[in-house]
């Protein structure tokens, strides 16, 4: 188990294989309760209504892992706004945007509150949908963030539905979630890097429902290449011993399950891209390629697979 995702990026396997799976880790984010958390990072009271929340804990360590003193840190979809606190906290610039009044306000809140306390104090939140990054408002972004880190959230409509419809409700948070990185990717700097967090979800027979999958597609027709697969503990590891910090809710909710005990979910699933440019360039210098002139219009595809993103950032 280590405390750092890895590094190394999977290099193109040949044509005849299954492209290589994004590689594992574990991060150690669970060792302090969500609540202790939240009075840690300073938010103010009500930022645990924001269900669907990054966790301070996971959000501080993609940040000071995946970006640089001064970097840009964006949340497209930025809830309560944990992202925006632990970005400033870090020294990292912080724009969130959010479309839902209750949590921008909240997410104004917060970063207030973290600028009283002396955090760096480029950050802000403002009351719009992700979709405003497509338009010239945006063009200042364009090519300068460092980091897109972001969670796999529910409308306010599908959370009236997630008991009886978890299916549905997953579909589309899905969906809405593959926009957004439509609208992300061209945003991305160099070397930059997206990240999205994604709480486990239940299908009504108890099983989890396969996120990796939808999501890795939904980001590489975004023009993106998965390059980590990482594990965010909720759980505080004791020893050998997970200790779960599940809500009565969640535990209800696992009790109820199809009529049998249903484990209680101890992780967030952290699945981590970058520009297909970067990663095609990064695997062929791994492997020894030479990167073709830009006179060719041929270019070595990254885990297997020709991703479209490269002609933007080439």
């Amino acid at each position: 188990m280590t405390d750092r995702p890895g590094s190394s990026l999977p290099l193109p396997p040949p044509p005849e294989e299954e492209p290589t799976v994004p590689p594992l880790s574990v991060w150690l984010t669970g060792q302090r309760d969500p609540t202790a958390q939240l009075r840690d990072s300073g938010c103010v009271p009500g930022t645990d209504a924001d269900a669907d929340r990054i966790p301070p804990a996971v959000a501080a360590f993609a940040i000071t892992t995946y970006t640089r003193p001064g970097d840009l840190v964006l949340d497209p979809d930025c809830g309560a706004g944990t992202v925006l606190v632990e970005a400033l906290r870090a020294g990292r610039h912080a724009l969130g945007l959010t479309a839902h009044t209750r949590w921008w306000t909240l997410a104004r809140a917060n970063i207030t509150a973290a600028k009283a306390a002396g955090a760096w104090r480029d950050g802000s939140a403002l009351d719009a949908r992700p979709k405003v990054l497509a338009t010239v408002r945006a063009a200042g972004l364009v090519g300068r963030v460092g980091l897109v880190l972001t969670a796999l959230r529910t409308s306010p409509d599908d959370l009236k539905n997630r008991a009886s419809s978890p299916d549905r409700t997953l579909e589309s948070a899905i969906a809405e979630l593959a926009t957004t990185l439509l609208y992300c990717e061209p945003l991305l700097r160099s070397g930059g890097h997206l990240v999205v967090v994604a709480r486990p979800l239940r299908h009504p027979d108890g099983s989890l429902a396969d996120l990796t999958t939808p999501l890795i597609a939904a980001a590489t027709t975004a023009g993106l290449v998965p390059v980590e697969r990482c594990i965010a503990l909720t759980a505080g590891l004791r020893g050998s011993r997970l200790v779960t910090r599940a809500t009565l809710a969640e535990r209800r909710a696992a009790a109820r399950a199809a009529g049998r005990p249903t484990a209680l979910t101890a992780y967030d699933e952290v699945l981590v891209f970058q520009l297909a440019h970067d990663a095609e360039l990064a695997a062929a210098m791994a492997a020894g390629i030479p990167w073709p002139t830009e006179d060719e219009v041929v270019r070595p595809a990254a885990n297997g697979v020709q991703y479209p993103g490269w002609r933007r950032a080439a």
